[in-house]
């Protein structure tokens, strides 16, 4: 199985699982919290369809990635998307980030430019700033996310059934987009992810992106449910018109924030149309 080295902890090594598949021009899918790179299945059929070469990758402490104690942080993560990057050789890339995933778009071309991007998508994003502040007044409490880790500390599968849920959104949509096994396997890839990561991760979804949004200089597509009941539209997405010099803003009406499952048809639709 292909791995990128990225670190070591206690002498042993940090590894990134990754998938490449198809020739042509690459599309790298950067996945949410809790899952991993196969959650983007919908999308890279779509896109080998297309003629993409398609990479997927697990974050550390995910999927098939190592599950070290250490580096769940922003930079962290933007730096093993970059030894990713740079190991594969990747030019004129699509950098597409689904909701934590979408923190790694963001803090990689502030950080390291636009020299191997040429387009990037933020889908369900956590930008700019979820954490409310006195200059940042339409985020969410503290109180929220303190409360998050204290249910993750207390039975961390619970706390995942409930996420799960409202990730999906299953009382609206059950059955009708997404089904019972297909709820069963994210829970399951879930369940698998590093107690460590699960909870540390909690932490990063406060990271303060605005800084970080004025160093982009490639078009992007902005997409999100308007029915996202983890990172309410109000809060993300719909305050990024304006951030980006050159954003395209697509809102699926009905969508939860799992669109790229439950309404795949539109988001390929929007995500092929992008960048073809």
């Amino acid at each position: 199985m292909p791995y990128i080295r990225v670190g070591e902890e206690n002498g042993a090594p940090i590894e990134i699982y990754y998938e490449s598949h198809g020739t042509g021009r690459p599309v790298v899918l950067i996945h949410g919290y809790p899952l991993n790179g196969h959650s983007w299945e919908k999308q890279e059929r779509a896109l080998l369809a297309a003629g993409y070469q398609v990479v997927t990758y697990d974050r550390r402490g995910f999927g098939r990635s190592s599950q070290p104690v250490i580096g769940y942080d922003y930079d962290t993560f933007a730096a093993d998307l970059n030894a990713l990057m740079e190991g594969l050789d990747l030019r004129d890339t699509v950098l597409a980030g689904f909701s934590m995933g979408s923190g790694e778009v963001t803090r990689y071309l502030g950080t390291y430019g636009s020299g191997r991007v040429s387009q990037a998508v933020l889908m369900a994003p956590l930008q700019p700033y979820l954490l409310k502040t006195d200059d940042n007044p339409e985020g969410v409490d503290a109180a929220v996310f303190d409360g998050i880790k204290q249910a993750i500390t207390a039975d961390r599968f619970a706390y995942l059934r409930a996420f799960l849920d409202d990730f999906y959104n299953v009382d609206i949509l059950g059955s009708s987009r997404i089904s019972d096994p297909a709820w069963q396997a994210s829970f399951q890839i879930a369940a698998d992810a590093s107690a460590t990561a699960t909870l540390a991760c909690v932490s990063t979804w406060t990271t303060d992106f605005r800084a970080d949004l004025p160093k982009f200089d490639v078009p992007t597509l902005v997409i999100q449910g308007d029915q996202d009941r983890i990172l309410p539209i109000a809060a993300t997405g719909a305050r990024l018109d304006g951030l980006i010099k050159d954003i395209r803003y697509v809102v699926v009406k009905g969508g939860p924030h799992a669109i790229g499952w439950t309404h795949a048809d539109q988001v390929n639709e929007a995500l092929l149309d992008f960048i073809q």
